[in-house]
């Protein structure tokens, strides 16, 4: 009378199991997509503070044009990066692009920088000093957010394999 209750109940520890995995699994999924998020966040705030950046530094920069153009582009580049990755977020062709991207636009800021060191009037400008100092706070904040992605990834990965 009892003996089908021993292979009842093996299934039913088999399923609760599968079932259990599963949502882990999930779970995971999702953190790693929110974390993802998280650096569209920090690198859309980045994109809106580069105009600006490039606005406030032609005054002083007029014969610097190519480095403007350049960051122009990159942050263009960047953007589209971005946009493509957003929808394939797990896909490591789109990632290996955005960031191509985004190293890119980080050299082509760099640059910017750079020039801009040269030119007193333009470092004493207080809105240059305050989107330099907003756009070094937000790039701190997208290493946390990519290194949150990172680890995030990494517990799906572990947890899958």
């Amino acid at each position: 009378m009892f003996s089908f209750l021993i292979p009842l109940g093996l299934i039913a520890l088999a399923v609760a199991w599968a079932v259990g995995t599963y949502n882990r699994l999930v779970a995971l999924r999702n953190a790693w997509r929110n974390a993802f998020a998280q650096i569209d966040v920090q690198l859309q705030r980045r994109f809106e503070l580069i105009p600006n950046l490039v606005e406030t530094a032609k005054r002083y920069l007029a014969h610097e044009s190519e480095t403007l153009e350049a960051v122009i582009a990159a942050r263009g580049a960047a953007v589209s990066g971005l946009a493509a990755a957003k929808g394939k977020a797990g896909d490591p062709d789109a990632m290996a692009r955005l960031g191509r991207a985004e190293g890119a636009l980080e050299g082509a800021l760099g640059r910017l920088m750079m020039v801009s060191e040269a030119y007193p009037e333009l470092k004493a400008d207080r809105t240059m000093a305050q989107l330099t100092e907003e756009l070094t706070s937000t790039e701190n904040r997208l290493a946390f957010a990519r290194q949150a992605y990172n680890d995030a990834v990494m517990a799906y990965n572990n947890r899958r394999e």
